[in-house]
């Protein structure tokens, strides 16, 4: 069988023939980084464009040529030694719809500017469903995530994980006008809230997303990362569902002609909407993933959907035999619970989520050898905000302890230590317990009992949380003031929180 890079240097040295498909083309290497092709700029042989089944690479003439296809863009693979110039909407330059945007008669090049300086370490900003209905959520979006993050993160890279918008693609040129204002290149994967309403079939349930936002299908190379964006929802009009989590066939093919050219040391990272554990995510799809990242040294999925937040690392028990388990981290939405609840003195709705995690955004650090570690940021709070508790505000003193401090650790998972203290005392352990955090039930009796709206729409109710712990506050202390502290660490980093409560003398 001949292999698929092999066959891509062989359709890239047939001769060229000028036409306005983009099945044909060519790469060159922009140096004054215009985006336009000027004198004495030089083709790029050796690089890489897909439609996101096959792949061909370029001749020393920078042309490539892929073979006939059905599929709707084709995107150039940025190496890791370029920037993409970015398009006139400020979204990185590397997709044309296969059918050509026509320049001379010819696809439109692939520019690409030189970038020997790209750092091996660096950070990605990772948003969620920003899931804007309207010109109003795109100002909360704005003014809740991007705004505070002008001028002050350390981010190269950014990108949204599908649910871009709600269903209304019109919001997809003020969305990306937001997050193209943060100056870093910014990806896009898409959601089950991207696909256009009343599309006949899958395979046009993308045509805005495809016109103004990119390939469903690409890939992404840095130094140290591949960042590989996939969409994961297969729609199914007319039925119920709507659509199931999975992958294509011809996503597959890419998977399996580009995961082997990847060097072993880098991080390969998937970034896809509905998670690999999703219910109605086809359980066949995953085996065949798991088959393929299996061979990889060290992959990583991003994943978003369930406007809640988790960690998971997949093991043999739920089908996955890699050399360690394989990390998903399913990032909190930007637009929390839709958007929804008590706004506050900015007139930005509370929007915390159904398990008690805060709206927010991700953040990725990628080092060189494979090493990485994700981080949460509430929207607008200091980073350090990552911990929230409750407890009662007062207890009889001596009663039987029955009644406990809550601690909601947002970036926690099953087998993380948390441990809580009073009074500066001995740190002891908390349980983790799968319920509703109380802080969200409190909103949900305050909606309940009040006899007006406190919000356009009330915050979620609250199910359970798989990162809340609870341990039992003691009530044979001193009549009065008593102070929790509750601590946790992950990824090298001690995180804190307090909280107090009151012991009070009563009499029968």
């Amino acid at each position: 069988m001949r292999h698929p890079l092999l066959a891509g240097l062989l359709l890239a040295c047939t001769p060229f023939v000028a036409t306005a498909s983009c099945v044909e083309g060519m790469v060159f290497e922009d140096a004054n980084g215009n985006g336009a092709r000027d004198a004495g700029e030089k083709p790029l042989p050796g690089i890489r464009v897909s439609d996101g089944e096959h792949i061909a690479v370029t001749g020393r003439d920078g042309r490539y040529r892929l073979p006939d296809s059905v599929q709707p863009t084709v995107f150039v693979i940025k190496p890791a030694a370029h920037r993409a110039a970015p398009r006139a909407d400020g979204l990185p330059d590397i997709w044309r719809p296969r059918a050509g945007e026509a320049e001379g008669g010819q696809c439109r090049p692939f520019a690409l500017v030189p970038q020997p300086d790209a750092p091996a370490s660096f950070q990605t900003l990772v948003m969620a469903d920003s899931q804007t209905a309207s010109a109003r959520d795109v100002d909360y979006f704005e003014r809740d995530i991007v705004a505070p993050l002008r001028g002050n993160h350390a981010a190269r890279l950014g990108m949204t994980l599908g649910d871009i918008t709600n269903d209304d693609p019109s919001l997809y040129p003020l969305l990306v006008k937001a997050v193209t204002s943060l100056g870093v290149p910014w990806l896009h994967v898409p959601g089950n809230h991207d696909m256009d309403v009343g599309a006949a079939s899958d395979a046009e349930s993308l045509r805005s997303y495809h016109r103004q936002l990119g390939p469903d299908t690409y890939a992404w190379e840095e130094p140290s990362m591949v960042f590989i964006g996939l969409d994961d929802i297969v729609a199914q009009p007319g039925r119920r569902p709507a659509y199931v989590g999975g992958l294509r066939e011809d996503q597959f093919a890419f998977l399996e002609r580009y995961l082997p050219t990847v060097p072993s040391d880098k991080l390969v990272v998937l970034g896809i909407h509905i998670p690999l554990f999703d219910r109605d995510f086809r359980a066949e799809d995953r085996a065949r993933l798991f088959a393929l990242l299996e061979k990889v040294e060290h992959p990583l999925v991003l994943s978003g959907h369930t406007h809640n937040q988790s960690q998971r690392f997949w093991n043999a028990a739920q089908g996955w035999n890699g050399a360690k388990p394989l990390h998903e981290y399913n990032v909190g939405a930007a637009c929390g619970a839709f958007w929804s609840g008590v706004k506050d003195a900015q007139g930005i709705p509370d929007s915390t989520m159904s398990d008690g995690t805060p709206n927010g955004y991700g953040l990725l650090n990628v080092q060189p050898q494979g090493r990485y570690s994700v981080e949460y940021r509430v929207a607008r709070a200091p980073a350090d905000e990552q911990i929230a508790l409750h407890a009662p505000k007062v207890l009889r003193r001596g009663a039987y302890p029955a009644w406990g401090v809550y601690a909601n650790v947002f970036m926690g998972y099953d087998g993380l230590p948390v441990e809580f203290r009073v009074d500066a005392g001995e740190w002891q352990p908390m349980k983790r317990v799968e319920q509703s955090d109380p802080r969200l039930l409190v909103e949900n009796v305050a909606d309940d009992l009040s006899d007006g709206l406190r919000g356009y729409d009330r915050s979620p109710e609250a199910r359970p949380s798989t990162h809340l712990w609870r341990a039992a506050l003691p009530t044979r202390l001193e009549a009065g003031e008593h102070t929790v502290e509750v601590r946790a660490t992950f990824d090298g980093r001690e995180y804190r929180s307090r909280t107090v409560y009151r012991l009070q003398d009563a009499q029968p």
